[in-house]
């Protein structure tokens, strides 16, 4: 393969350009170059990365496949395509790639922990656990690496290692919750002999939802608390706890008129109440109080005689939701039971989620007076008037267990790691029932065994 000095500084400028970000300008200098060389190994790699960074992922296989025929050797290629597949839900072929690649380069640690990734969807935890140690081996600060481990050990039930190593999650790229800089001591669970104690919390709604369920254990230790959350559970969260101050958008610093004296974000305090089985056991359920009015008024909306059944079927998570998300269509069988009238607790705009249910024949009440985003209060009353409540894994089934109703949550093969291996319970939520893909991708039979369930709660 013969290429002139020309084309490598073109290629080299093209990177520099992908490297800031100008990726239409670096994307058209590659396409440059392989028009120069059609059989410019690096250009089309780095063409299907651009590809790959701009959502065209069949686009990006294709470009860095070519890249592989004509140079087998690059440990970045066989790792970049494990990537790409990866995020297409080809799992097994991913993982190939990544096997590949340590093949020709042992030493990469990312790709030991992408290897690990691809066991943990498989369901193979003991073998992701092995790349993940190998990957902190060769890279002690990679903490994505470290976070993962946790995830495996906490979905394996260790409970006591897993949340040491959740403690890193803040170190890591792509958690989405800063940790705050208050000039407070983290609190370590003793009671503190003056001041209040200050709970924030992270993540999303139905992670702050979870973790609200370790409040009472707080106030066991005997400490006055501050609850900060995001606003949309502020009115739930005060009537819930009422010996709590309940605030919203309390940033990093001082704040002398909360009279604090330490502070906790809440994912942290399932490791200092949640390190075994037996602490579970302590769980106060249900701990979430509905607006008692809002609810009678909703089950007098809905109430025709049938049991009432909620129903969510899609997450926007844009890492797991098409692994966790079903169609509408999938629920056909119970749609057909008698007895069941079925209430959308989907979040969306009205008119899409109307429809869906027109496409898939489904008849279920989409209620347009609730934004079950943006007015969660409204939300909570409107889950709390079901008999029972379908959904898959969102902040839906959260609200609904912390809420005490008869939850089922359907799960796809490789779960979240708050809902463990191979149980139908929740430590988390005594009400909810759990229902798991045995294949991944296959709802079918998931569908079949909650329509099983849901003869028996009709008959």
């Amino acid at each position: 393969m013969s290429q002139g000095p020309g084309i490598e500084d073109q290629v080299r400028e093209a990177l520099r350009l992908h490297q800031r970000g100008e990726l239409a300008e670096a994307e058209q200098m590659y396409r440059q170059v392989l028009a120069a060389d059609p059989h410019h190994a690096d250009a089309l790699h780095l063409l299907g990365m651009i590809a790959y960074q701009t959502g065209r992922e069949e686009d990006a296989a294709e470009w860095i496949g070519k890249a592989i025929a004509i140079n087998g050797n690059a440990a970045a290629y066989h790792s970049n395509l494990g990537n790409v597949l990866q995020s297409q839900g080809i799992i097994a072929e991913a993982g190939a790639c990544y096997q590949r690649a340590l093949l020709l380069k042992p030493d990469l640690a990312e790709v030991h922990l992408n290897l690990g990734n691809i066991f943990k969807a498989q369901g193979e935890l003991d073998s992701s656990l092995v790349c993940y140690r190998r990957a902190l081996a060769l890279n002690p600060e990679l903490a994505e690496a470290a976070v993962a481990e946790s995830m495996a050990l906490l979905l394996k039930g260790d409970f006591a290692s897993g949340w040491k190593s959740f403690e890193r999650r803040w170190e890591t790229m792509e958690y989405e919750t800063p940790m705050r800089a208050y000039p407070l001591p983290r609190w370590k669970g003793e009671q503190l002999r003056s001041g209040r104690l200050l709970l924030w919390g992270e993540q999303g709604i139905g992670d702050e939802v979870m973790f609200a369920g370790l409040i009472p254990d707080v106030l066991r230790s005997g400490n006055r608390c501050v609850l900060d959350c995001d606003a949309r559970l502020q009115p739930l969260f005060s009537r819930s706890f009422p010996g709590v101050e309940v605030v919203t958008g309390v940033a990093a610093g001082s704040h002398p008129e909360l009279h604090l004296a330490a502070h906790l974000p809440s994912g942290s305090l399932p490791g200092r109440f949640r390190t075994s089985n037996a602490d579970f056991a302590a769980t106060t359920s249900p701990y979430l109080v509905a607006d008692p009015r809002a609810q009678r008024r909703f089950r007098a909306r809905y109430g025709d005689g049938r049991k009432l059944a909620g129903l969510a079927w899609h997450t926007r998570n844009q890492k797991t939701g098409r692994s966790r998300s079903m169609d509408l269509s999938l629920f056909a069988p119970l749609f057909a039971l008698t007895g069941i009238r079925w209430i959308s607790l989907q979040y969306g705009q009205p008119s899409d989620l109307q429809a869906q249910a027109d496409a898939a024949g489904a008849p279920i009440l989409i209620d347009h007076k609730v934004d079950q985003l943006a007015d969660i209060d409204s939300f909570a009353a409107q889950i709390a008037a079901m008999d029972m409540v379908v959904t898959i894994d969102n902040s839906t089934a959260h609200l609904a267990g912390a809420l005490g109703v008869a939850t089922w949550v359907l799960l796809p093969f490789a779960p979240d790691w708050r809902w463990l291996q191979d149980r139908e319970d929740s430590p988390w939520y005594p009400s909810i029932h759990l229902l798991r893909q045995p294949r991944i991708g296959d709802w079918q039979s998931v569908v079949q065994q909650l329509e099983g369930a849901l003869r028996s709660e009709t008959s």
